[in-house]
């Protein structure tokens, strides 16, 4: 990773507070090898993860910054290794409810902008056979396909106590491509801004024709979702929990409804999110929205840093039968995706940057519970290794990734696939909602009968708080009235 910042990298700088930090982390769970006494075990990796202390960019490095403005990476003349490796021992590390509470508490806070913005924490107890890591990553170094990468090249495909090296002292090379000349770079620099100029007339004269109802086949207009119990203003404290699913499954209902992954995850944490509000007293007279991101790399790149753009995507109203909920999805997330495919990369960061400005603002100036979210919801997923990992001679059972929360609120979910499997990690402001355990259950029965409605068409949904307008009756209605 270079030293200098795109505007993306510093905005997670620019916007971070103390009610919401900007960092990202991941919940690791690890079986250490059988004949050990895992409290010793883990005190002595600990103990070596420290001596590690020859740390590589970004991991080195703080930030440097102007009148509180980020201009690049600094390296630090010493690692202060106590604070970016701690122990903490619990009561009981199986405790999965206990444990999510306990991570949420480490997520809340902020990272100390005077050291690199990295820190691995070290959790178990006294009698289990395994023992946990949470690790959280300001989101300035890199979005999650950047981190991600970095994660794999620091675990083993198999057990090696030789020849391991931790994450932030893995070496990176750094690719330097030919530069042309100033004259040509000039001029590459004005044609690209004007051509995403004009893309970025495009987009906002596209939603303006959508708000007045001309064309209606458009991505959502911004700051039009539902105010509910999750959105509005972020504050200090996080809620969190953690979930696990058979990828396979996932991929068998994709490729029998010609859908993907994303849009079967989307239909069940959309019905999972619509029971979690209807418990808070929601009724919905319109759909939800998700945030979608999007990685702009072109097939192959591996370019450091955050290169997304993150657009709402309309989710699904008005059935109760799953399938064609799902069905709506579809729709709905092509729309946004054929909208993306026929606008340069830059112009859906630009349009990005825009209307995530706009909700910063709101943020800044505490108006974020008067005005509508962006979207109700954020999901991603991250591909992750194929096959199975080593943290030094440590077996990494599953990788629950933890993001940051988005201005306006809402619930952050994200999946990364490990060996055949869904890790999930959800996360919220628990101003209101003090723990998303339930969320879990919902998805999990959600998935089950989605999976279950692609044959039986008699799976409804029960009542999850939508409200349906009454449709005259017409001649080409289906059942008498």
């Amino acid at each position: 990773m270079g030293y200098r910042l795109s505007f993306l990298d510093k905005s997670f700088w620019l916007t971070e507070s103390t009610a919401n930090p900007k960092h990202v982390g991941c919940l690791q769970l690890l079986a250490p090898p059988d004949d050990v006494v895992v409290g010793e075990y883990v005190e002595t990796l600990v103990t070596e993860m420290k001596s590690a202390s020859r740390a590589t960019p970004p991991f080195n490095c703080k930030v440097k910054a102007v009148l509180g403005y980020p201009v690049g990476l600094q390296p630090v003349r010493r690692m202060a290794m106590d604070y970016h490796i701690q122990l903490h021992v619990i009561d009981d590390i199986t405790d999965k409810v206990a444990l999510d509470a306990f991570v949420a508490r480490l997520h809340e806070s902020r990272l100390d902008p005077d050291k690199p913005l990295w820190q691995y924490h070290f959790i178990h107890d006294k009698r289990h056979d395994r023992f946990a890591i949470y690790a959280r990553v300001h989101h300035l170094y890199g979005d999650g396909a950047t981190l991600v990468r970095w994660f794999q090249a620091g675990y083993l495909s198999k057990p090696d106590t030789s020849s391991f090296v931790p994450v932030w002292a893995v070496k990176r090379l750094r690719r330097k491509g030919s530069k042309p000349a100033g004259v040509t770079r000039l001029w590459q620099s004005v044609t690209g801004a004007l051509r995403t100029g004009i893309d970025l007339f495009v987009i906002f004269s596209r939603l303006l024709l959508k708000l007045v109802r001309i064309n209606p086949h458009y991505m959502p207009i911004p700051f039009t979702g539902t105010k509910t119990v999750l959105t509005g203003q972020v504050k200090q404290g996080r809620a969190v929990a953690t979930t696990v699913l058979d990828f396979d499954r996932v991929r068998r209902i994709a490729k029998r409804t010609r859908s993907t992954a994303n849009e079967v995850l989307l239909c069940a944490f959309d019905i999972g999110v619509h029971r979690l509000l209807q418990d808070h007293g929601h009724v919905f007279k319109k759909s939800l929205f998700t945030n979608m991101p999007i990685n702009l790399r072109k097939p192959g790149e591996k370019t450091s840093g955050n290169k997304i753009a993150i657009v709402p995507v309309e989710l699904a109203h008005g059935e109760t039968d799953p399938y064609l909920r799902l069905r709506q999805i579809i729709i709905n997330h092509r729309i946004v995706k054929f909208a993306a495919q026929h606008a340069r990369p830059g112009a859906f960061s630009a349009y990005t940057i825009v209307i995530q400005s706009l909700a910063l603002v709101y943020e800044w100036l505490h108006l974020s519970s008067l005005v509508k979210p962006i979207a109700n919801i954020l999901v991603s997923n991250v591909p992750g290794p194929t096959d199975e990992r080593y943290l030094k001679d440590s077996k990494l059972l599953a990788c629950y990734p933890i993001s940051t929360m988005t201005p306006g609120g809402g619930v952050n979910i994200t999946l990364m696939t490990y060996a055949g499997k869904a890790n999930i990690g959800m996360v919220c402001c628990n101003k209101n909602i003090t723990s998303l355990q339930p969320l879990v259950d919902y998805f999990q029965e959600a998935f089950d009968m989605l999976e279950a409605s692609v044959d039986d068409p008699s799976q409804n949904i029960e009542d999850i708080g939508e409200h349906i307008e009454n449709v005259p009756v017409s001649i080409v209605t289906d059942t008498p009235q």
